[in-house]
Parts: C-alpha cells; structure tokens; sequence
C-alpha cells in the first residue's frame, strides 16, 4: 500500500475505476473514477495548478446504459442532482477518537451537500483565472501559470493553496466532505476540524495557533456563523466566524451547497468546480436582480454541463495525479483534543501516520473488493477505499434496514449506540461480517448481545494520537476474568509499561507532534495496564485511581466484572474525596437490571473485588451522566451526582 493516503486512493481509483467507491446517505453510488476526479478538481482549484502530466485517466466515459443506471439509482451531489437538507442535523462537526479512537461523527469523515438548488450564485471575479473572462487581477502561481482558484480574489489573498497552508474544515458526513478534505489534503493543506460548541475564547485560540488561509464548509454554516449567529447561538451552536475566522488574515473560501447569505462573494463554489471541464470552474457572476436565473425546475443550474455525459478528456487510461511534490511528512490535520485557552492542545497528523494508522487497521481483519463498510467513521471509511471495497455513508433510515439494504459486510459502533440499536433489532443483516466498537468501554451484556446480534464483533483500542493500538474480540473480553482486556499490540506498535504502570506507545502511525511542540517519539496514554501473554489488559485511567487507606484502586480491574453480575446492566467506580484528610470513599453507582438485589450484589462482591477495594456504598442510579460525541461515562459528573445523594 502506498505510503501516502492519497496515493493509495488515487493507484485504488486507477486499477478499478468503475468499480462503486462510494454509496451516499440516499443510497446514490459513486465510482472510483468519478472519485478521483472530483478529488483532482478540488486539488487544482485550490491550489490553481493543474496537473502537469497527460490527462489524469480513470475509466472509459460512461455508455449509453451505464448513464441509464446512472439515472436509476439517483443523481450524486456534484453531477447533476441536488441535495440541501437546510439543517445542521444532530451529526457533529468534530472527528476523531478520543481515548479509543474512533468516537463521534466526523464532519472531516464525509459530507454530501452541494447541490444546486439555490436561486444565486456566488461571484467568482478573478478567482477563476481565464477561463470566465470577466477580468479579476493576475494572480500567477509560483510556475507563471494564471491560478483560477487564486487569482485577484476579494479574500484579499494573493496565491493558491501552499503546502503546509491551514484549511479550516466545517462540512456534514457525505460525500462532498471526503470529496473536499481528500482534495484539500492533496493539494498539501492541513485540515483544521471545526468544533460547534466551543466557546468562542477556544474558538479563537485554536485559530490564532493554527491560522488558516482556507476555508472550506457548507453554505449553511457560513449563514448560522454570521447573519444568523444569534439564532444559532440561542440553538447552543457556538461557530467561528468563517467568513472571517482570524480578524486581520485574508483567507480563501470554497464551499458547498446552494448560495445563502453570508457565503463570501468571491468564493468558489464545489458544484461549479466539479461541472467545469478538467475541473477548472468556469467564471460566472452571482444571481441578482441583474441576472437571470439558471435555476431549473429540479433545483439545478440548467447552464451547466452535465458530467455523467462526456465532459472534459477521455479519461480511460493514464496515470494519477502527479502528488508527488507533497511528502509523506506533509501535516494532514490538526485535531484538538484538551488544553486550555491559552495553549490549544493539538494533535498534528501527517499523510503518512494517517496511511499507517488506516493499513493497520486492514491488517486486523480482512478487507477488500466486494466488501461494503457502513460507517460515517474516516478512519474506517478510508481503509475501505484503500483496499477497494465501497464505503456505504449512513442515512436518515434506520440503521439495520440500511445495511441489510446495502449488504453491509463492516460496520461501526459506540456502545451505547449500538445498546439502543440492538434493542430495537436484536438480530443484525446476515450480510454483515464484523462489528467493530470504539469509543468507549463496552459493558459485558452490550457485548453479548452484540455477539447475539451474529457478526464478529471486534473491540478498537485507539486513541487521537495513535490510531489504533489494539483490537480485542469480543468474546475475548467477556472471557477476561480480571481487568479490561484490550487486546495484543497490533503489528509494528510499540509499547512500554513505566514503573507507575502507565502505558506509552510508539510506532509509524503515531501522531508528527503536538501543535507548537517538538516531534513526539512516543504518547503516554493515560491508561494503567498490564501485559498478559503478550495481550495489555487495562487496570484503569491514572487520573480514576482511588486512595483509601494507602491503597490505590482501579476502577476499571473491577468495573467489567460487576456489570456482569445478574440484576446489573452498567456498573462504575467512583472516588469521593474527604476535604480534610484527602483519602477517598469508595462509591459503587450501578444501573439496575431485572432481578436487581442490592443484598445479592453485597454478597457477590468479594468473590470478584478484592477486600482493601470493596465499596463503601452503592448507589443504584436510573442511568449515567455522559458526555461527548461518543456518550462517553462523565466521571467528574457522576461523582457530583453520588455526592448530592449521599
């Protein structure tokens, strides 16, 4: 596989072109050529340099029935169909894992919104080069070559896309979103994950640390950051100002869906990057009561051409885009994970640690053409496409019935969800092969359901900085008598147990640096293990563990055991502090099961929780605070919550 993430994708585009990459939320198929395409389109605009060899080639251009089945299926957003769901849905902005890697609904991950249904559209004066010849300024690139994505732009910005350039990223799953951060990531930008929620002093700091000069979102988004950003804020969705995102720093914009209030006048736009021939976009002027509108009956711009049909060169054979000017070693995104205000903590992953982190997740199960992986997740999406199976994005339906419909083989889930899913469908698609968790723990009845449910059901140890660790079996887990197994370190992972028994990892797919700071050799993980004939079996998180009586406890060497106890569904440990001598009560909060005893759970406990770790009370609870994308345990909230109770 190739070293590179986009390279590997584009040598998968060119060996099967025809073969379906993608299927989008509404069931619509995208082939590997057209994906590359749409990718090379979006990395020549931003950076105003076409490819400089033949014709990129991927695949014959469609016949006659292949446009038919086409047509059948549905439009894909970016050849002629529309979609605009005008909300900004429950799915969050914000991808990555957190202590286990792949929590939360990646707004990096995918993105399916630009149509063009929309009566205006945006002015691309000068920002289009030649092509539209409605003058603009000369902006060249370094080569002398006019830049249609770069040139006299009312940004304020005087070139295209250089490596190593910020692109502030805010796009919704679906395929413009793995369209767009594909194509941004090629031209060598470093992604820069919007984060709705965070408060706007956060906000600010992670711009001023990470200064982007692109901004690539959703027209939506720009209305709800700027007319419309009282109305958003009153909804709880705090945004940056993407039209502006770091007062005094001109920035560059391409967005997606139709023209709304608050898009930038001089921004491209993706449908019309994608309609233009070579994938350069064609310079026309904003609808206004000066302009006819090309707006027809289905939503779409009538002037344009229609790319399922013979638009641009033959493109059925000839090499990839020429990438190779952008290193292995170029930063793919910066993903933020704690800090505070004053120093963002940002965790820089490069095409290369990304590419590692996806092939070591092909070598823990197997992966390949005629496989169809069902997940909004980029870090299981992109080793889809690297080993040329489809990547089937979620819809608004039901879960199950989509997979069934699409012949899932993989899928992903965070416990808790899929508790709820499997409550609703106890029996998942004969079709589907492995069930992968993350995120989270997960409790010993989830897992068995799950395991009911008929896949092979797979646990992913992982976290931002090093995706993944360790994979572990679900029926590996429930077969752990003491801790929490996570599993053998995978292929090529390095690790070491310091003398406090924290784990530290290493390898190629970890993480370049953190923003600002020097190169990382390894990342403490936080977790306290042990190794097991080879396996880590987690005790715990360092910042969980309880001191009573000069003994540390660790909650998670217990916690798994007593949710398996009868009448038990979940089961956490907590510390209670004592003000004046700092030794801790212990504090056992379960929720309840049918046949749930207390006096029962009191005499089971010896038999699974050592003597000096044995709880100072129980405190059964209707459910547990969580928190975060992936409804994670928000211990910090439990223990205000046992605390107001005792």
């Amino acid at each position: 596989m190739s070293d590179d993430i986009i390279g590997g994708i584009m040598a998968t585009a060119g060996r099967e072109p025809g073969r379906t990459a993608i299927i989008d939320g509404r069931g619509r198929e995208i082939s590997y050529g057209e994906l590359a395409r749409r990718v090379e389109a979006v990395r020549t605009a931003m950076t105003g340099r076409p490819h400089s060899g033949p014709a990129p080639r991927y695949g014959p251009v469609p016949d006659e029935d292949s446009r038919s089945r086409e047509k059948d299926r549905g439009p894909v957003d970016g050849q002629t169909g529309t979609e605009d769901r005008g909300s900004t849905g429950d799915r969050s902005h914000a991808s990555t894992g957190d202590r286990n890697g792949t929590d939360g609904r990646s707004h990096a991950s995918t993105g399916d919104r630009d149509g063009t249904d929309g009566r205006s559209h945006a002015r691309e004066q000068g920002s289009t080069g030649s092509t539209g010849g409605r003058g603009g300024t000369d902006g060249r690139d370094g080569t002398g070559d006019r830049s249609h994505a770069s040139t006299g732009d009312r940004n304020g910005t005087d070139g295209g896309l250089r490596p190593g350039d910020g692109v502030l990223f805010a796009v919704r799953p679906g395929v413009d979103a793995v369209v767009l951060a594909l194509g941004a990531v090629a031209a060598g930008g470093t992604l820069v994950l919007a984060d709705p929620g965070l408060a706007p002093e956060v906000l600010g700091a992670r711009m001023t640390a990470t200064r982007p000069r692109w901004v690539v979102a959703e027209s939506l988004l720009y209305t709800l950051s700027g007319p419309l950003k009282g109305l958003a804020r009153r909804r709880g969705l705090l945004l940056p100002n993407l039209r502006d995102p770091l007062p005094g720093r001109p920035v560059r914009h391409l967005y997606t869906g139709p023209w709304l209030p608050g898009v930038p006048r001089a921004a491209l736009r993706l449908s019309r990057i994608l309609r233009s021939p070579g994938g350069s976009a064609p310079e026309r002027p904003a609808s206004s009561p000066d302009t006819p509108d090309t707006t027809g009956p289905d939503g779409h711009d009538v002037t344009a051409p229609d790319v399922t049909s013979t638009t641009g060169p033959d493109m059925s054979s000839a090499d990839a885009p020429d990438i190779s000017e952008i290193s292995a070693d170029q930063p793919a995104a910066v993903i933020f994970t704690s800090g505070t205000t004053a120093r963002p903590r940002g965790v820089v992953h490069t095409r290369g640690s990304l590419a590692a982190g996806l092939a070591l997740f092909r070598s823990a199960f197997p992966l390949g053409p005629g496989d169809v992986v069902h997940t909004d997740q980029l870090m299981l999406g992109l080793p889809a496409l690297l080993a040329g199976a489809t990547w089937s994005l979620p819809g608004d339906g039901d879960p199950a019935e989509e997979m069934a419909a699409r012949g899932a083989t993989h899928t992903f889930a965070v416990p808790v969800h899929l508790d709820r899913l499997l409550r609703r469908t106890p029996r998942l698609p004969e079709t589907l092969r492995y069930l992968l968790l993350g995120a989270a723990p997960a409790p010993p009845a989830v897992l068995r359901r799950a395991i009911e449910a008929g896949p092979e059901v797979l646990s992913v140890y992982a976290m931002t900085e090093a995706l993944p660790i360790a994979i572990a079996s679900a029926r590996e887990k429930l077969a752990q008598a003491e801790g929490d197994l996570l599993g053998a370190p995978l292929p090529g992972v390095g690790v070491r147990i310091a003398d406090d028994g924290e784990l530290f990892v290493s390898g190629p797919h970890l993480a370049r640096r953190y923003l600002g700071e020097d190169p990382l050799e390894e990342i403490a993980t936080g977790d306290l293990v042990r190794i097991e004939e080879g396996r880590l079996v987690l005790l715990g998180r360092k910042k969980d563990m309880i001191l009573r009586d000069g003994v540390n406890i660790y909650p998670g060497l217990y916690e798994p055991a007593v949710a398996a106890l009868p009448g038990v569904a979940e089961a956490a440990i907590v510390g209670l502090a004592d003000p004046e001598t700092g030794d801790e009560e212990v504090v056992l909060a379960v929720i309840p099961a049918g046949g749930y005893d207390e006096g029962l759970l009191r005499k089971a406990l010896p038999a699974i929780i050592d003597a000096a770790a044995l709880p100072d009370r129980i405190e059964p609870l209707d459910a547990f605070p969580r928190s975060g994308r992936a409804d994670k345990l928000d211990r910090a909230a439990l223990r205000d919550l046992v605390t107001r109770r005792a």
